[in-house]
């Protein structure tokens, strides 16, 4: 039967590849979009599933702005009203840059099963890739499809980020070059820098206007500078680097260290850059609701050994295995967005490197520094007051800023402050992005 018996008022239909806003579609719909002539997409009626014929699987045709729904979620079924619930709500739309890498392999699947946004929250993912890595995008998509994630309502696919990064409302930016053999830092920081001020630039054209972006990209902090400069429409507070894979793993060492389950670790800040000039904050924390400091009284563990220990996690976890940390990263990139998402619990707070201007540590402004935040659930955060900063913390403060400083210098043609002047103090770069 065709389509046009089956619906009366059918005239000139033809499939698209882009299908309406989730506006127009029930929540729980996947993509297929029937258009009337001159007029914008919509289902203009319903149909059984054996009655739609499944599109094909893209094809790979090396054009620079390739983007494509993928498989089933190119198909829509226009379920009938009744069927819907209460719970319904509004799709959010996520982008992942690198999405066929290790770390994205971990996170889609934590995404689309309703871990992050909770299980009655539908999703789009919308994975940004290269020429090289499409087919390995491919593969992702066939991988989410066959895993029958009902919250995973739309899935796309492509290589330019004016198309993927269309509307979405959350920015995940983990894809990076990694250091090659015998490259200097300032060259890693050029070459990453240019790809984040590219995806800026996009974000700043095509995303919300209120997208929140977490960058995972190395190195993180500078990159988050470089994207958030490239994107002056969209809030600079909006942009976070991942500085939240150092504070769990200062979390684990108090907690080993005390004997204690991790969850009496709180209060745990990150200070500074995501590298070893990082500070984790012992000062401030808590045991038990105690200070760590009246639980863990060997002072030199303290100031020596549990610093180093989370500076050199990375490290330590590429000796013993042979690879950087995957799963772990993809983890705390969860536990970051989860935090902007929920409430954070009264008295406690999170770390995440933030845009500094306005805040009332003493630290320079204009620069990404990882910070004590708390949120109310709303995506948004305030820096947390009323921090002890005593001299032990501040010392250390000022040597991972006086390194974001000369980041910032190094990078300024890709800001738009002028000529680019490196000179950095030493490397200090963590194993993983070498």
């Amino acid at each position: 039967m065709a389509l046009a018996d089956l619906c009366p008022n059918y005239a000139q239909t033809r499939l698209l590849k882009k299908g309406p806003s989730s506006s127009d579609l029930p929540a729980y719909a996947h993509r297929f979009v029937v258009l009337r002539h001159n007029r914008r997409p919509r289902v203009s009626c319903s149909l059984a599933p054996n009655q739609v014929q499944a599109p094909s699987v893209p094809v790979t045709n090396g054009t620079a702005r390739k983007t494509d729904c993928y498989g089933v979620f190119c198909v829509t079924y226009d379920l009938k009203a009744e069927e819907e619930t209460k719970s319904w709500k509004r799709l959010i739309k996520i982008a992942v840059s690198g999405a066929a890498g290790m770390i994205s392999n971990h996170l889609l699947f934590k995404l689309a099963s309703g871990e992050v946004f909770g299980p009655d929250q539908p999703i789009t993912l919308k994975l940004l890739g290269s020429e090289r890595s499409f087919q390995a995008l491919e593969g992702v998509a066939m991988e989410l499809e066959d895993s029958l994630y009902p919250l995973l309502r739309e899935v796309s696919i492509g290589i330019d980020p004016y198309d993927v990064f269309r509307d979405v409302e959350w920015a995940l930016l983990i894809g990076a070059k990694p250091r090659g053999p015998g490259m200097e830092r300032a060259g890693l920081l050029d070459i990453n820098g240019q790809i984040f001020a590219e995806q800026g630039k996009a974000l700043n054209a095509v995303a919300s206007r209120n997208v929140k972006v977490i960058v995972v990209g190395n190195p993180c902090n500078t990159n988050t500078l470089i994207c958030l400069k490239n994107a002056p429409d969209i809030p600079a507070k909006n942009f976070h680097a991942l500085t939240r894979l150092d504070e769990n793993r200062a979390k684990c060492q108090l907690a080993l260290k005390a004997g204690v389950f991790y969850d009496k670790v709180s209060n745990v800040t990150i200070w500074g850059n995501h590298s070893t000039t990082q500070v984790p904050d012992f000062v401030n924390a808590k045991i038990d609701g105690k200070p760590v400091k009246e639980v863990i009284t060997d002072t030199k563990w303290l100031e020596e050994e549990f610093t180093e220990r989370v500076q050199k996690r990375g490290g330590a976890l590429i000796q013993k295995w042979g690879r950087s940390s995957a799963a772990s990263t993809a983890v705390s990139i969860v536990d970051a967005i989860k935090s902007l998402v929920n409430p954070t619990p009264k008295g406690d707070w999170f770390s995440s490197g933030v845009y500094t201007n306005g805040n009332t540590y003493g630290i320079a402004e204009d620069i990404v520094f990882s910070m004590p935040c708390r949120s109310e659930g709303n995506g948004d955060y305030e820096l947390v007051p009323d921090v002890i900063i005593d001299d032990f913390l501040r010392e250390r403060i000022k040597k991972t800023e006086a390194e974001l400083l000369a980041e910032k210098r190094c990078v300024a043609h890709l800001t738009g402050e002028g000529n680019a002047f490196c000179d950095l103090p030493e490397d200090t770069m963590l194993p993983g992005e070498q």
